[in-house]
């Protein structure tokens, strides 16, 4: 048999990252946790826990965490439909999902989502931001239960929907556009003006730009991991990016920011997936997910390929978003 309050254990220190909040969170003493850590520990003979600040799981605790999690799902559905079970006032213990979701995504419309979703079941969301060309890898590792992302392909053990396309914008400062496109966007300007990249892993500005001149650039970047981040530093004019259009929308129309080429929109088709385990539980967040997609994105079409769809200019695939 699984000693569960040693899993809990493990799974509270992973969750919390030191031993004294897993503590309180569990109501007993740090004493107590370390003991069962360490019984566990001992029980499989392999550590589960790296001690540091935080302390974080290894590749063993994260099983671990990841049963905890699904078991913790199937307590809180069963809990549900017989409430004396939970004991006491009948009360349902609370559970965290761990959801992955584009950086982009988050800071557009996926928030509402979440807060509707944490507002009516009172579940907790462990939000993981990635790539949305990662995010799916994070659910066939089972790191997560569910994720926005660009795979339109179900990933096994999954459910797959599709939400509808991000559409972005390459946009700068009027002052930018005359300092370094002053004879328009060419090949050799791009090669100069200073891009903005989120991390090595978005190349969304090199292919805007080999579609805008016909041929792929070294572009100069400033990385800035940072959606809303990105926005600023348009309009502080420190360079040029692709940005979401809900958060660039009223620059434009008030001419604080310009596009580098007008119409050259790219469209990021995203999918929701969540594991078919937590489809239940997890139901009124996938809900709660189309219905703040809905207004955000551009439909979906559906003779579109999952990896690219039409938008008014070049379509744009997968694996260029944030």
């Amino acid at each position: 048999m699984l000693d569960y309050p040693a899993l809990a254990a493990v799974a509270a220190v992973v969750e919390h990252g030191s031993f004294e909040r897993a503590a309180e969170a569990l109501g007993v003493t740090p004493s107590a946790v370390s003991q069962r850590v360490k019984g566990l520990e001992t029980r499989l003979g392999t550590a589960l826990v790296v001690r540091g600040q935080p302390c974080t799981a290894t590749a063993a605790g994260h099983h671990l965490c990841r049963h905890v999690e699904r078991v913790g799902l199937l307590e809180a559905g069963l809990f549900d439909r017989l409430p004396a079970l939970a004991g006491g006032a009948g009360e349902t213990p609370r559970v965290s999902l761990p959801v992955a979701v584009n950086a982009d995504s988050l800071d557009t419309w996926f928030v509402a989502a979440a807060a509707d979703f944490a507002g009516a079941t009172g579940h907790l969301l462990n939000l993981q931001v990635d790539d949305q060309d990662h995010t799916a890898a994070r659910l066939r590792r089972g790191e997560v239960l569910a994720a926005v992302t660009g795979h339109g392909e179900a990933v096994q053990g999954c459910r797959c929907r599709a939400l509808g396309a991000l559409r972005y914008h390459a946009t700068a400062s009027p002052a930018f556009m005359a300092r370094h496109f002053p004879h328009g966007v060419t090949a050799a300007a791009l090669a100069r003006a200073p891009a903005l990249a989120f991390n090595p892993k978005d190349r969304l500005q090199h292919r805007w730009a080999a579609l805008a001149v016909g041929e792929d650039i070294a572009l100069p970047c400033h990385w800035l991991p940072t959606t809303r981040g990105f926005v600023d530093a348009a309009l502080a004019g420190m360079g040029w990016g692709l940005n979401p259009a809900p958060l660039v929308a009223d620059h434009l129309r008030a001419g604080r920011l310009v596009e580098l080429v007008p119409g050259l929109a790219f469209d990021t088709p995203l999918y929701w997936q969540v594991s078919r385990l937590a489809a239940g539980t997890l139901a009124p967040l996938s809900r709660a997910v189309s219905a703040a997609a809905r207004p955000a994105l551009i439909p979906p079409l559906p003779s579109s390929p999952p990896s690219s769809r039409p938008a008014s200019a070049p379509p744009r695939g997968p694996a260029d978003g944030r």
